[in-house]
C-alpha cells in the first residue's frame, strides 16, 4: 500500500507504507492520516538528518544482513549469492526530507491520509 504526501510547497511523493512508517513513527506521527506543520517542519528536518547519519554508520552491518537473506544456493556452500541492489533509509528518505525543507521554507503544512 501506498501513502501519499502532498503539500503547497512540492510535488507529491508516493512511498510504500512500510517504508513511510519508519519515518513517521521517528516523527511521532500516525502513518494512516496526518499532518506535519510548517512549525513542525523544522524539528522533523532534524530527526530525519539525524537519523540519515545513524544509518549511514551503520551500512555495512546492513548490507552483511541484506547478503546472508539474498543467499539462494541450494547446495549448502555460500559462493553464489545475487547481486544484491540496496536502497539505502537516506535515499527513501530524500524525497520527504527535500518536501519537508520546501515547507518549511514557504510556510505550508505536509498531509497525507486525507
Amino acid at each position: 500500500m501506498l501513502i501519499t504526501f502532498t503539500s503547497k510547497a512540492a510535488a507529491d511523493v508516493m512511498m510504500y507504507t512500510e517504508h513511510a512508517k519508519r519515518i513517521l513513527d521517528l516523527l511521532h506521527k500516525d502513518h494512516h492520516r496526518g499532518v506535519i506543520t510548517a512549525a513542525e517542519a523544522g524539528q522533523a528536518i532534524e530527526v530525519l538528518e539525524r537519523e540519515i547519519e545513524e544509518s549511514r554508520l551503520h551500512a555495512a552491518a546492513e548490507d552483511v544482513e541484506r547478503d546472508v537473506h539474498a543467499h539462494h544456493n541450494e547446495n549448502g556452500d555460500d559462493a553464489d549469492h545475487e547481486v544484491i541492489e540496496a536502497v539505502t533509509f537516506s535515499t527513501r528518505a530524500y524525497p520527504l526530507l527535500e518536501m519537508l525543507r520546501a515547507a518549511r521554507a514557504g510556510g505550508h503544512d505536509i498531509l497525507w491520509g486525507v
